[in-house]
């Protein structure tokens, strides 16, 4: 059995560092995948051609990317092996993404029948307008053990206070430098939370207070930024969103987002020493109301208990 509480536990002695190496394949659940840029320099130009008649073609992009993701936990609760987690970030609902895009996702979320649902920010651009409708779309998301959620920078610059307000109105879990357990039998692994570090409002170790050395963390943190104090506090794995995977990706020219970490935790699977993370290219558009060669996705991230080879350091 497994149960959701909101108690702690004492600490205990660190276990030696996890190994892990996971594999990744995108599906099409979802619909449509949204056209690629050919990365052939021979054919650069006839991809970029194809920006003449996107102009007739609506702004927002077809279903998201589904990619489905295995990654391995050494300290994993053995009944938690399998466990499924849907990973949503950067909703960005505004202008440039209506509700019916939100609506969509969530549509698709629901249909992976996920364990637990993971929202790491940035749900609203610009204007406190938007905060209710998101928060009404985001409530119908479904998971057994619930829909857990952080706030990103631009969640801080419309109204931090007022998002989480209307995230908690439609039961979804709002972790503000804080953490829940999800007990599974005598194991525990924790879901930890903290707020934007663009804002200055992260406090890792508040998140961690009382939480167990020796149990399974799992931290969510808008920006991929975090890995760094993340790692230094021997996290198992971090979901992160900010970056839109570059949102814009033109041959030859830098991403419309790009990453103080640098390309490698742009997009996808990477990991810190033993901390693992997963950055999520999100939803939404920002800046400009298009995507380039970098779809919407939702992440389907599948915890297997185990080790495998280190990877990246």
């Amino acid at each position: 059995m497994i149960t959701l509480l909101d108690t702690g536990g004492t600490v205990a002695a660190s276990d030696p560092p996890l190994l892990a190496a996971p594999g990744t394949k995108r599906i099409s659940r979802g619909g449509r995948r949204p056209r690629r840029v050919l990365r052939r320099p021979g054919l650069t130009m006839l991809s970029l051609g194809l920006a003449d008649s996107a102009a007739s073609r609506p702004l927002w992009s077809p279903d998201p990317e589904i990619t489905e993701t295995v990654i391995s936990l050494r300290r994993l609760p053995a009944a938690l092996d399998g466990f499924r987690i849907v990973h949503l970030t950067d909703i960005h609902h505004s202008i440039f993404t209506p509700l019916e895009e939100v609506e969509r996702a969530v549509y698709l979320a629901n249909r992976l029948q996920p364990d637990l649902v993971a929202l790491t920010g940035d749900y609203v651009t610009f204007s406190p307008a938007y905060i209710q409708p998101v928060a009404r779309a985001l409530g119908k998301l479904k998971a057994r053990h619930g829909v857990f959620a952080v706030l990103g920078n631009h969640d801080f610059q419309v109204d931090a206070d007022e998002m989480t307000r209307a995230l908690r109105s439609h039961r979804i879990r709002v972790l503000r430098n804080s953490r829940r357990p999800l007990r599974a039998g005598k194991e525990t692994l924790w879901i930890l939370g903290v707020d934007d570090l663009w804002w200055s409002s992260d406090d890792l170790p508040a998140a961690l207070k009382a939480v167990p050395a020796r149990d399974t963390k799992i931290l969510l943190c808008h920006n991929p930024l975090g890995i760094w104090q993340a790692s230094r506090h021997s996290i198992d794995l971090v979901l992160s969103g900010h970056t839109h995977g570059g949102q814009v990706r033109v041959p030859g020219f830098r991403n419309l987002y790009r990453s103080k970490l640098g390309e490698r935790f742009v997009d996808g699977w990477n990991r810190l020493h033993s901390t693992q993370i997963y950055v999520s290219r999100g939803i939404g558009k920002v800046i400009v109301p298009i995507r380039f060669d970098c779809p919407s996705e939702i992440a389907c991230l599948n915890l297997r208990r185990g080790r495998s080879s280190p990877g990246l350091n």
